[in-house]
């Protein structure tokens, strides 16, 4: 596997791990109340085992098994996936700490665009392995 892929790979766990104690969390303090304040965190909840979890996991799991070239580099230029695991990153702990801290619509549109822009960043980067090429 790729050191780009494991980064990919690590990252989604880790939002894994964040995701699932933030909604044990919830589901603690729906049958006993904690703090009203933790609901607060339910946004963020949804992002990191939306986004953080699922797709940094299939994009990893997608660099990895991509077809290769056959002449180096295998992968291509890997820039845009690189650009892309930062892009989307930085989009998901902008949405996350706009809805947490209510930074305002503007945090969670600026982290949207920047995960609309990890996905098409990935999508340069993967598009020459999957379209057919001459010779």
């Amino acid at each position: 596997m790729p050191r780009l892929s494991q980064w990919y790979v690590k990252l989604s766990f880790g939002y894994l791990l964040a995701g699932f104690t933030v909604g044990a969390l919830l589901l603690a303090n729906k049958g006993r109340p904690l703090h009203p304040a933790l609901w607060s965190l339910l946004p963020a909840h949804i992002e990191w085992l939306l986004l953080g979890w699922v797709a940094q996991l299939t994009l990893g799991v997608a660099f990895w098994i991509l077809p290769r070239f056959w002449q180096a580099p295998r992968r291509g230029r890997t820039t845009g996936a690189v650009v892309a695991i930062v892009l989307l990153n930085a989009g998901i702990l902008l949405v996350s700490l706009g809805a947490v801290l209510g930074l305002g619509a503007w945090a969670v549109a600026a982290g949207r665009l920047l995960e609309i822009g990890a996905a098409a960043s990935f999508a340069h980067a993967a598009w020459p392995r999957i379209v057919g090429r001459a010779g």
